[in-house]
């Protein structure tokens, strides 16, 4: 996952520390100018950079002044819920199942992307999960790889199972994710979220 436009990294850190340095020396009544007073002040700079840098890691890279321009990537971060349609047809009745409602949960920090997906079946944890954006369209794909746990009453017809998936990201007018997965048992199906809440949900209810 590409987290930040590295050709405008080293600018903006340069920048930075420029401007927390004047603004140590100006709060210290320090001469605006390189001397050795000035670069005494430098521990004091360094540290104040370090701080500033986790608080952008932490929580900053969110804002959305940073957005776009600086980190191209969007935040996906809450609990999204929606319909999950599987090509499988049950053997018994020859047809397809109905959709399925699904809870998916994003947990995204600036560096580290995992989803959750809840049905009133079974759990399905992601192994690896990125964010890419397509050169020539601008679009934005999140894909993953994950592994299903069926509850232990379904087993008999849905054992445990890896698989993965690709989701467009929908950003305007409201947010959603839909494209499709397909799984280690030979199936595969159409998946539709929106998002609902910034808060992470922990189970199907």
């Amino acid at each position: 996952m590409k987290n930040i436009r590295k050709e405008l990294l080293v600018w903006v850190q340069l920048v930075s520390f420029i401007i927390i340095w004047f603004i140590v020396l100006l709060l210290s009544s320090t001469d605006l100018k390189i001397n050795w007073d000035a670069i005494k002040k430098l521990p004091d700079v360094v540290t104040i950079y370090v701080v500033l840098s986790l608080v952008f890691t932490k929580w900053g890279w969110k804002w959305r002044i940073f957005r776009g321009w600086l980190v191209p990537f969007p935040n996906l971060q809450g609990t999204w819920k929606g319909a999950l349609e599987s090509t499988w047809v049950d053997p018994n009745t020859g047809q397809r199942i109905p959709p399925k409602e699904i809870v998916l949960v994003i947990k995204q920090t600036f560096s580290t992307l995992s989803c959750v997906t809840f049905t009133d079946e079974s759990d399905t944890y992601s192994t690896t999960a990125q964010i890419n954006q397509d050169d020539e369209s601008g679009v934005f794909r999140m894909s993953y790889n994950y592994t299903n746990r069926p509850r232990s009453i379904v087993r008999d017809r849905s054992e445990i199972h890896d698989g993965a998936a690709i989701l467009k990201i929908v950003l305007e007018p409201k947010k959603k994710l839909e494209g499709e997965y397909w799984t280690s048992r030979k199936t595969t199906g159409d998946i539709s979220v929106k998002f609902v809440s910034k808060k992470l949900a922990q189970s199907f209810a």
